[in-house]
């Protein structure tokens, strides 16, 4: 019998939802929210009747019945001490969904308690595979200048780990037997290290490169200054590094269809900025081959951006020479969340359980 999987990816403005047999993919649909509907709930996690009464509206529309369903997956959320792969959903992580210090961050949080709410109608398991702050950071790897302010595993995993397994698999190698560099680019740029199936180093849209609309990391007492101006309310700030930084804070726009555009008809500030996130973004790769000591079989380019063939040809012109760069494009999010789970169905991974860390990290 085949495995039906329902997936359900929750975001900031959209819901999407699919529903696999095995791999193929045999529906799929992106619910858009007005701004007036998602404002009125204080919390993210508020969220849950008002999606899951769109997600019950789905099934019923493409009669999907839940008692035919193998397993309900759901989106990662920001969660601290996972490590990468599947988690079944359960009380723990439920609440850690809901209760953590990044649980307002970001509206993937919501794919769990989402998936669980569906999967315990039908007596069937919900999992959560591959989330943000997953990874497999080494002890020398989370220490800064700033013992307040350590690091961890940020990135985004889901597409970056998909990608890896799909770049070993055309090869005709495993997984677990290359070391690989991936750079998800996107709105937020984040590039992470494989060695040998693990994740143990990365950085993320906030501590490295700038993007279409991450400012990246910049000199910190020059920001010191700016937060202390008196210019800016935290919020702002905040906006600034997030949202509204990067290409969007030097061109006023983050879309790099429009950026190219300028470049081709000889705007020649757009190009500088252009090639200063390539830049930026190759010495991230570069950075982190470090940390492989050089024995690196691989550099995955992938994500939006990477449809950009002016970016990703400026990127490779600067890393090739570390190790052979592939493109691999798109955001592949819903077809790894599928894989991730027929995996675990199929006996090929183990689902991990939650344990909350004993410190956590930030």
């Amino acid at each position: 019998m085949p495995y039906l999987q329902l997936i359900i990816n929750p975001g900031s403005t959209s819901t999407k939802l699919a529903l696999y047999r095995d791999e193929e993919k045999v529906l799929q649909e992106s619910i858009d929210h007005k701004p007036e509907d998602l404002h009125r709930f204080e919390r993210i996690a508020d969220q849950v009747p008002y999606r899951l009464g769109l997600i019950r509206d789905f099934m019923e529309r493409n009669h999907i019945r839940g008692e035919e369903l193998s397993a309900v997956m759901g989106r990662g959320g920001l969660v601290f001490g996972l490590k990468t792969g599947g988690y079944r959903v359960d009380d723990g992580l439920c609440e850690a969904l809901v209760s953590d210090e990044l649980s307002q961050m970001h509206a993937s949080n919501l794919g769990g308690l989402l998936g669980r709410a569906i999967a315990d109608e039908y007596g069937i398991p919900a999992y959560i595979y591959d989330a943000v702050t997953s990874g497999e950071l080494s002890e020398i790897a989370g220490i800064t200048g700033i013992p307040e302010v350590p690091r961890s595993s940020f990135c985004h995993v889901l597409n970056s780990r998909a990608m890896a397994i799909r770049y070993a698999r055309e090869h005709g190698k495993r997984y677990e037997d290359l070391n690989l560099i991936v750079a998800h680019l996107g709105g937020g740029v984040s590039a992470s290290v494989h060695d040998h199936g693990k994740i143990v180093d990365s950085v993320g849209d906030d501590d490295g490169q700038f993007s279409p609309e991450r400012s990246g990391t910049v000199p910190m007492l020059g920001m010191v200054d700016l937060c202390y101006s008196g210019k800016y309310t935290k919020a702002e700030m905040k906006k600034k590094i997030r949202g509204k930084g990067g290409m969007y804070a030097h061109l006023g726009t983050s879309d790099c269809r429009e950026i190219e555009r300028r470049i081709a008809e000889g705007d020649k500030h757009a190009d500088l900025i252009f090639r200063a996130q390539a830049y930026q973004i190759a010495k991230t790769i570069g950075l982190l081959s470090i940390v492989l000591k050089g024995d690196c079989d691989g550099i995955i380019l992938t994500g939006g951006l990477a449809h950009s063939k002016l970016l990703t040809d400026r990127i490779t012109d600067y890393v090739q020479f570390i190790a052979p760069v592939c493109v691999l494009p798109g955001e592949n999010e819903m077809d790894a969340l599928a894989q991730g789970g027929l995996r675990i169905l199929t006996g090929a991974e183990q689902a991990n359980v939650y344990h909350k860390p004993e410190r956590k990290e930030l």
